[in-house]
């Protein structure tokens, strides 16, 4: 693929997080299959669900290098 097409679509970073429209769609598709979710509507922050767990090993990611946190 050409990174100079005008069709290509940028996958931004912000500091060390996927931002830009790719990072919310991201967020959005895996909060609608519930791989990810808020304790309450109002919190700042998500978790992943033990469905969310299996599904990213599945895709082949390896989220045991993601530091729990107390949320």
């Amino acid at each position: 693929m050409n990174p100079k097409s005008t069709n290509t679509k940028p996958a931004k970073l912000c500091y060390e997080h996927i931002g830009g429209k790719l990072g919310q769609l991201l967020l959005e598709n895996f909060a609608d299959k519930a791989w990810i979710t808020k304790k309450t509507p109002t919190d700042k922050h998500f978790y992943i669900t033990e469905l969310g767990e299996k599904e990213f090993i599945k895709l082949g990611i390896d989220i045991s290098q993601i530091k729990s946190e107390d949320l």
